[in-house]
């Protein structure tokens, strides 16, 4: 299988000035794969790829595969409601380096399961490397149903894995129970990437991985491996942390988490702001008593 372990959705740095500070990005890029990570991803929600022009993205993209320099993959996101705008996104992507793509389902105009078989099914015969689906309700407005990733999974060779953040543990195991033996179910949810694994998924494409990739790669490796009681044990320590840096959205607070621990400026774009001064106290106390 494709695209397995710890992946984590790298943030996107801005300076005081709100340019990007691509510093940090090598920085935090370093820093997950000292953690052990196994694969990058850029360009993703986390990476606030939204309020980035496309010049930005590019550098961005390139930054992150320079970095990386070959020691772990890297998945590119490249994600719309326009599915002819998304195939010639697709077109003009600079893949060199670029292992897979990761597409998020087309938001707000709400489409069918049928149109969004069509959807994948166009972005999926242009490009030039796997194809990870990314299903996320909460954000974009409408579910993927199992049955829906099933049948792409099954009819499109291109399409290897699913990055599902549905919360909805029973589709996620429907859509285990029912794959093709080389597709890849990958948690969206730092929180429920243990009971995935449990259930026979793949990994985690995390959040908090940012910040503390050891951490959350511990959590993946040892589940991975059967060895539950260290799993959990990982699990209830980053518990509370996990309730927290997502209290006030994402990317708010793993910005800043990373502001705490040194490694970029704690300044997101709007519509996005920092957490509360009240959430980046419990953070910096969580953070305290691990020890980081």
């Amino acid at each position: 299988m494709l695209f397995t372990g710890t992946g984590v959705a790298i943030v996107t740095p801005f300076k005081n000035d709100g340019t990007v500070d691509f510093e940090a990005l090598r920085r935090i890029v370093n820093h997950c794969i000292n953690g052990q990570v196994d694969y990058i991803v850029v360009l993703g929600t986390t990476g606030e790829s939204i309020t980035l022009n496309a010049n930005e993205k590019a550098d961005v993209a390139r930054c992150v595969v320079d970095t990386t320099a070959g020691r772990v993959q890297v998945v590119i996101g490249v994600g719309g409601n326009d599915t002819a705008k998304m195939v010639d996104a697709v077109k003009h992507t600079n893949f060199d380096g670029i292992s897979g793509l990761l597409s998020v389902t087309p938001y707000y105009n709400r489409p069918a399961q049928a149109g969004l078989i069509g959807h994948y099914k166009a972005i999926a015969a242009i490009s030039p490397v796997p194809v990870i689906l990314y299903n996320v309700p909460g954000r974009t407005g409408v579910n993927m149903t199992a049955e829906t990733t099933l049948t792409l999974a099954h009819e499109v060779d291109n399409i290897v894995a699913v990055k599902e953040a549905s919360g909805m543990l029973m589709q996620m195991t429907q859509i285990m129970k029912g794959r093709p033996d080389n597709f890849s179910v990958i948690s969206g949810d730092d929180a429920l990437s243990l009971p995935l694994v449990a259930l026979g998924g793949q990994g985690v494409i995390s959040v908090v991985a940012n910040a503390f990739p050891r951490e959350i790669s511990t959590i993946i490796r040892e589940s991975s491996a059967n060895n539950y009681t260290a799993a959990q044990a990982a699990q209830y320590a980053m518990c509370d942390l996990f309730e927290t840096l997502f209290a006030e959205g994402n990317p708010s607070g793993i910005k800043a988490a990373l502001n705490i621990l040194g490694l970029s400026q704690n300044v997101l774009r709007l519509p996005l702001v920092p957490v509360s001064q009240k959430t980046y106290d419990v953070l910096e106390s969580l953070i305290k008593k691990m020890k980081v």
